[in-house]
């Protein structure tokens, strides 16, 4: 028997556990890469910073879009 998504309740603990712990991990990786590549940490936390731009960009476009 075939599950559809859509048949499944929304994971409520699991959405706030990862918005809570993806930043946690993000500074822990950041400062970790500062211990082990000094100065080479800019160029990560610059790519971060502009993936989290164009995915707040896109998320963004696509709210406008479905409320017109």
């Amino acid at each position: 028997m075939i599950r559809c998504m859509s048949n499944q309740k929304p994971m409520r603990f699991s959405t706030r556990l990862m918005q809570v712990m993806t930043p946690i991990g993000l500074i822990i990786g950041l400062e970790e890469a500062w211990r082990l590549a000094g100065g080479l940490v800019a160029i990560i936390a610059a790519q971060v910073a502009l993936t989290s731009l164009a995915a707040w960009a896109l998320v963004r476009r696509l709210r406008e879009e479905r409320n017109p």
